[in-house]
């Protein structure tokens, strides 16, 4: 049997554990302190050696240009499929909740023969734009090829009709980009035109804001703004420039029914001065005197809106007239 324990006071060391006691003196400098600095640097080697990236990579994604676009989004990956846009590879998330966008994205891939692959939503969200929400599905696609804004202009004067474009002066938002494609494909427009240069462009991000509506509605890029808004006037088409101090009001717009270009400056800057005198008119939205201005995706979309309610009006008195 093992003794019991006494209770009360213990006897003491003597002394004999004094010096793991003291103080072992002030902490080093940093430049002094050579076996951390080692330490960090034989950690680098290894995971180096081993195909790790070190843990701040692992946080940070790349932004590095890519050879693909991901379209991501359930409404946004059905359109792609719909227009034939020429995806590579489908990525659809496991577990996934199965609705009827889901299922034609399915038969479409199918169709075509396009690769499907299942991943984990991890995967998927390390594969997609920071800023995409995915709904479990992606589509990779090759970089998006841009119209010409001449050619475009020019078949769409060929089929008979009344060009309607917008182009954009200073928007680097690629929601903002996406919102106003989803606009103008709902209001009747042709096209919509971004510089080459200090713009957003059609991103996945972009793709995804117009829902689907990109597969649609052609997008072309201007090399120069102002250059492409001179080659339209020479064919005939009218430009007028949103702006909340323009000396025309939107309502009833005169210039609705001909050829037009509007453009749509940022909402902080608005338009640029080499734009602004392109113009044929500068028009205005009228809104309550407490809002200080609309976003430009809204701006655009009021305009798209009036323009095709006065084209309709318009054709509704030429139709009565026969």
């Amino acid at each position: 049997m093992s003794k019991a324990k006494k209770k009360g006071p213990q006897k003491g060391t003597g002394g004999l554990g004094r010096k793991a006691l003291e103080g072992k003196g002030p902490t080093p400098r940093a430049e002094d302190r050579h076996w951390a600095k080692d330490r960090r640097r034989r950690q680098a080697a290894a995971a180096k050696a081993q195909g790790r990236p070190q843990q701040r990579q692992q946080q940070r994604r790349s932004s590095a240009p890519t050879d693909h676009e991901m379209v991501t989004g359930r409404n946004a990956a059905v359109e792609a499929l719909r227009a034939e846009i020429p995806a590579t590879t489908v990525y659809v998330a496991q577990h996934i909740e199965v609705d009827d966008r889901i299922k034609e994205i399915i038969q479409l891939a199918a169709k075509r023969q396009i690769p499907m692959l299942e991943v984990t939503r991890q995967e998927l969200d390390r594969m997609v734009p920071f800023d995409a929400v995915h709904q479990g599905v992606a589509l990779k696609v090759p970089p998006y090829e841009y119209a010409d804004p001449v050619e475009l202009t020019e078949r769409v004067i060929s089929r008979g009709e009344t060009p309607l474009f917008v182009a954009l002066d200073g928007i680097t938002d690629p929601r903002n980009l996406g919102a106003i494609i989803r606009s103008v494909a709902a209001f009747g427009g042709h096209g919509v035109i971004v510089p080459q240069r200090r713009a957003a462009g059609l991103t996945a991000t972009a793709w995804r804001t117009s829902a689907g509506a990109a597969a649609r509605l052609p997008v072309a890029l201007a090399t120069n703004l102002t250059n492409t808004i001179k080659a339209l006037k020479q064919q005939g088409v009218f430009v007028i420039g949103l702006d909340g101090d323009g000396d025309v009001d939107l309502p009833g717009l005169d210039l609705a029914t001909s050829p037009l270009l509007v453009v749509v400056g940022s909402e902080g800057k608005g338009l640029s001065r080499l734009v602004a005198e392109q113009c044929d008119a500068i028009v205005s939205i009228p809104i309550d005197a407490a809002t200080e201005s609309l976003n430009a995706g809204i701006a655009a979309s009021v305009t798209c809106y009036e323009i095709s309610k006065l084209r309709a009006a318009a054709a509704a008195a030429k139709e009565s007239l026969l």
